[in-house]
């Protein structure tokens, strides 16, 4: 279900917003010299100035040629709570220097965010660097206070999105990856937060149970090495009876019907060789998993010997659940050469449908996990495997390949009068004054081209050809004509403005765009090794106006 949003602080009848998932995330959840700032600007008498501040990041991460933007959610649940609470105003207090007058803690009581304005990307869109993800407009001193957490809740929720949508890609639309990254995960708040924007990235499920309780999210999980090593023998197992799916009959010992199907496996003339005598402790564990689950059975093979023990041990399982009306989930391969190992596997399973004439058992799920990441996946498809289903972790929630996206916040216009930030690194300099940012689509229906444009400057219309300009290289230029023109940035708080806001989707709708946005993109835009940068351009007005305000802010040196 969508979330309408709107004022809650500055207007207490309008619609309440759930406060941040984490209730870590409050208005001291910033850098101090936020403070600092927001102090000097009020003994200027500049607090209160209109400002236009620009989030957004320089280079796509991973290598590749894309990003997904999340976490603008949380951000909105923040400032539509954002108030200062006494306790927080006495720690700012103790942490200022005391020469800070009293009148400036009067000054923080009032603070709310009721005339800020935030115009962003929606959330789970393929974004590109220099193009703003956000854009706040408020008073100075307030949105000051904003950009750390801001920053804090996109970078990391973009990171892990586009990492989960870069392992989609590799793995394929028809495989089902599971994220298993909690244990690995950077805390609580990261195990829980990459557990939200894997899932919105593409993932199928998770198994973090906070994480399907708070969001929705589906859960999947089975058993581990420490279940199967716990038994010693069947004589350990006490409640041996179990009823058919239909409940018409029951199997009083059903180990003993695990056993008899053992033994006809092992006398198979298709299997002489390939094991003799299987370890009984892990069978006495698959079938008290087996008699726990009957309905969701599925093992992890990999304890003693995949091929000669757990393959042989889950089939004799699994045969006498078919016998009740049961049908196995499947199987688990945690370590070992997971191409080999599934690709014997599923020869083993399709054996036994042949032999026995259960049909669908040579199509049992065959999982996988295991340290795995992008270049594993990509390996395992060219080596050919065949795995269904990947439990991914440690390399997907601590985007092991790149620890942060790098978004930055920048002031971009101050009193209707644009700024720039220089340096002698060309990347870092900003582009200047309120914007608005569209995508230009060509006659494929693929992007072509993102370009920014002044605020008071017409719209790019469809058929008709407009000059796309790089921001600050003059030779780069390209003339486009659109097929279709999509406004990027929306409105999602209007503080007091009385404009119009967009809803929040829900998580699964997110995930959905996300899916289809990345489905729009150019296969070369999309590729692991050397994708094609995509284009990011800005009007040949604004492109003017960069280069006269950087000229005219830029010192003129003094040759001597």
């Amino acid at each position: 279900m969508d979330k309408v949003i709107g004022p809650r602080n500055g207007d207490p009848s309008g619609p309440v917003v759930d406060g941040p998932t984490n209730p870590m995330v409050t208005p001291l959840l910033t850098d101090l010299y936020q403070f600092t700032m927001a102090y000097a600007y009020w003994k200027a008498g500049k607090h209160d100035e209109r400002a236009v501040f620009d989030l957004y990041f320089r280079r796509n991460p991973f290598g590749g040629e894309y990003t997904i933007f999340a976490g603008l959610e949380e951000c909105i649940r923040l400032i539509a709570n954002f108030k200062f609470t006494e306790e927080e105003i006495s720690f700012v207090k103790q942490a200022l220097p005391s020469s800070c007058e009293d009148a400036f803690y009067n000054y923080l009581r009032g603070i709310d965010c009721s005339d800020v304005e935030v115009y962003a990307i929606s959330e789970g869109s393929v974004v590109f660097p220099k193009v703003p993800l956000v854009r706040v407009e408020g008073p100075v001193a307030v949105v000051q206070l904003l950009e750390t957490p801001f920053v804090n809740l996109i970078n990391y929720a973009s990171l892990v999105t586009t990492n989960a949508a870069r392992h989609r890609f590799v793995a394929g639309k028809s495989k089902v990856l599971l994220e298993f990254g909690l244990r690995r995960a950077q805390g609580p708040d990261g195990g829980i937060s990459a557990s939200k924007y894997c899932y919105m990235g593409g993932f199928d499920a998770t198994s973090n149970v906070a994480a399907g309780r708070l969001f929705g999210i589906p859960l999947r999980g089975t058993h581990s090495h420490a279940f199967v090593s716990s038994f010693m023998s069947q004589d350990e197992i006490i409640n041996k009876s179990l009823c058919s799916s239909d409940g018409l009959r029951t199997c009083e010992d059903f180990p003993s019907a695990v056993q008899t199907w053992l033994n006809k496996i092992q006398w198979l003339p298709s299997f002489h060789g390939t094991f003799g005598e299987t370890n009984q402790s892990e069978l006495a564990a698959f079938t008290s998993y087996a008699l726990a689950f009957p309905t969701d059975f599925l093992a992890l093979v990999d304890t003693y010997d995949v091929m000669r023990s757990g393959i042989p041990n889950f089939c004799a399982v699994a045969l006498a659940l078919n016998d009740l009306g049961y049908q196995a989930k499947g199987i688990r391969l945690d370590s070992g050469d997971l191409a080999y190992l599934s690709c014997e596997t599923r020869k083993f399973f399709m054996a036994i449908e042949k032999e026995f004439g259960v049909p669908g058992f040579g199509k049992i799920n065959i999982s996988a996990s295991n340290d795995l990441n992008e270049e594993t996946l990509d390996a395992l498809n060219k080596q050919g495997h065949e795995v269904d289903a990947f439990g991914i972790g440690t390399y997907l929630v601590t985007c092991y390949a790149q620890a942060a996206l790098g978004c930055v916040f920048k002031l971009v216009e101050i009193n209707n009068q644009p700024r720039i930030k220089l340096s002698e690194d060309v990347s870092k300099v900003s582009i200047p004054c309120k914007k608005r940012s569209f995508r230009l689509y060509g006659k494929e229906g693929y992007p072509l081209v993102d370009i920014m444009s002044g605020e008071n400057e017409p719209a790019p219309k469809v058929g008709e050809r407009i000059l796309c300009r790089h921001p600050f290289n003059e030779s780069k230029r390209a003339y486009v004509v659109p097929q279709q023109v999509e406004e990027l940035l929306k409105c999602y708080w209007a503080g007091k403005s009385g404009k119009a806001v967009e809803c929040l989707p829900a998580l699964k709708d997110i995930r959905d765009r996300c899916i289809k946005q990345l489905e729009k993109m150019r296969p070369d835009h999309m590729r692991r090794l050397n994708p094609t940068p995509y284009k990011v351009s800005v009007s040949a007005k604004l492109y003017d106006f960069i280069h006269f305000l950087w000229l005219n802010e830029a010192p003129v040196g003094e040759l001597q």
